[in-house]
């Protein structure tokens, strides 16, 4: 048994052990970092990228009952469609889970995002302009519910 742990451990005698030499290495190419679409530069002014082309001006319709829709109504955005959002189908904390992500993924893409309703909201990519006012009473603070 003692003599299966000092070969398994390599303390057995030299001459059951090989000569090892080490190959010399290759040059390693140079390594360049890879920049990720999905990071948001700190000086965004010069590092936006020009969004595509809208195709056809869209507006997607959306009705979430559960958190993760949400990803859906993201992807819209991602494909530079502008999309409504109507939150009277959820209950108000998985709302306002879904509009802070929205927020989020809104600011990454520098577009922008307004409550149009009580509990309606309006998100669009960076090169859809909105314009308009909206009544005063929605501007209030109804933040509780919603």
């Amino acid at each position: 048994m003692a003599n299966f742990l000092n070969n398994f451990f390599g303390i057995g005698s030299e001459s059951e052990t090989e000569d090892y030499e080490p190959q010399p290495a290759a040059p390693a190419a140079p390594v360049t970092p890879a920049i990720s679409k999905k990071v948001v530069p700190i000086d965004r002014a010069q590092h936006v990228a020009k969004p595509a082309p809208v195709e056809n001006g869209k507006i997607m319709l959306f009705e979430p009952r559960l958190y993760g829709e949400a990803k859906e109504i993201v992807d819209e955005l991602l494909s530079h469609h502008a999309v409504i959002v109507n939150f009277t189908q959820m209950d108000n904390k998985a709302a306002n889970k879904v509009v802070d992500f929205l927020n989020g993924a809104v600011y990454a893409i520098d577009g922008e995002i307004k409550r149009i309703g009580e509990q309606i909201f309006l998100c669009v990519p960076r090169d859809v302009d909105v314009a308009g006012k909206l009544a005063g009473d929605l501007n209030s603070n109804n933040s509780e519910r919603l």
